[in-house]
């Protein structure tokens, strides 16, 4: 890998092969260990790089933290896009059965964006969500098309698995249900506007 100094990518898009190697390193010690007990020198080891490069690309621990968490959500957690508006249920129904799968990396990501760590993305998918309901719906009034998408994607969030796992106590199939069936409850009223 390159010694060279490489800017630190917070949010995704472009990420040296570096930078892919030590967020995925992290990813994996934290499914292994948890957040606490993974030092530098660890994640360095693992990403097969120096720890003085995981240093020149996250400064600080909160760095790399809020790089992984966007990385989690981007690779792991990543979803298709829905088509409508309406098939948005059954998005939500999936994304909280993947957080399921892997609660830790689940529990990172929710954490970031629930703690509002500088440069976090509560919303991730928002803009995809008024791109469908601006394409479907288009005379949707302002107030409602917001109250739409914010109840969207919120349910659309590990937030929202963390919150029916820890306050619930909700297995699988229940968190799916109940993110499916209220997001349902938001589509309902605006299912005969659509033209």
């Amino acid at each position: 890998m390159s010694a060279t100094s490489e800017p630190a990518a917070h949010s995704g898009g472009d990420l040296s092969r570096t930078q892919d190697a030590i967020l995925a390193a992290y990813a994996e010690l934290i499914e292994e260990l948890g957040t606490a007990d993974v030092s530098f020198r660890l994640i360095a080891r693992r990403a097969g790089v120096g720890e003085r490069t995981v240093f020149r690309n996250y400064a600080a621990r909160v760095d790399l933290l809020l790089a992984t968490a966007a990385w989690i959500e981007r690779k792991i957690f990543l979803r298709q896009d829905s088509r409508s508006i309406f098939d948005m249920p059954l998005a939500i129904r999936a994304a909280m059965e993947s957080y399921d799968h892997r609660p830790e990396l689940a529990h990172v990501v929710a954490e970031t964006t629930m703690r509002g760590i500088s440069g976090a993305a509560p919303s991730p998918r928002r803009a995809m969500l008024e791109g469908m309901i601006d394409a479907e719906i288009p005379a949707l009034e302002d107030a409602e098309r917001t109250a739409i998408v914010a109840a969207l994607a919120h349910l659309d969030s590990a937030a929202t698995w963390v919150t029916f796992r820890r306050e619930f106590g909700m297995d699988r199939n229940d968190i799916a249900d109940a993110a499916a069936w209220a997001a349902e409850a938001v589509l309902d009223p605006i299912r005969s506007r659509v033209g």
